[in-house]
C-alpha cells in the first residue's frame, strides 16, 4: 500500500535531520541503505502478521555511508512480511485498519517534525 501525496515526497533535508526525526518516532535505518539510497522502517508485529511501514529516500548530494547526504524522500509504503520470501506490497494484501490509521498518523508526525526543524 502506497501512501501518496502525504508531503513526505516533497522533503529534501540533511541526512542527520531525517535520521533524528525517524529515530524520535521509533523508525530505524538498520541495514537498509547503500551509498545512494535509504529505507527507514517501522515494524508492526501484530496477530495478523508482521508489517513494515517504509520511508524510502535517495541522496541528491553527499554520501549516505559517510552520513553527509542530503536526502530526497519518496512516498512511504507498507508491506506484509512472509517467511521465507520477504515483504510483499501487492494491492491484493489486506492491511489492518488500526495499523493503517497509525501509519497515516506517523507519516503526518514525521512530516511535521522535519518541517519544524527546517523552519
Amino acid at each position: 500500500m502506497l501512501f501518496e501525496n502525504t508531503g513526505i515526497e516533497t522533503i529534501q533535508a540533511d541526512q542527520s535531520v531525517i535520521q533524528h526525526v525517524m529515530n524520535k518516532h521509533g523508525i530505524i535505518l538498520g541495514g537498509h541503505w547503500d551509498y545512494e539510497r535509504v529505507t527507514y522502517d517501522l515494524k508492526y508485529n501484530l496477530k495478523e502478521g508482521i508489517y513494515y511501514l517504509r520511508f524510502p529516500g535517495y541522496a541528491i548530494s553527499g554520501d549516505v555511508g559517510a552520513k553527509d547526504a542530503v536526502l530526497q524522500m519518496m512516498d512511504p509504503y507498507v508491506g506484509k512480511h512472509y517467511y521465507p520470501t520477504g515483504v510483499e506490497y501487492g494491492d491484493d494484501e489486506i492491511y489492518p485498519e488500526k495499523m493503517v490509521a497509525h501509519c497515516k498518523e506517523t507519516i503526518e508526525k514525521v512530516l511535521a517534525d522535519i518541517k519544524a526543524i527546517q523552519a
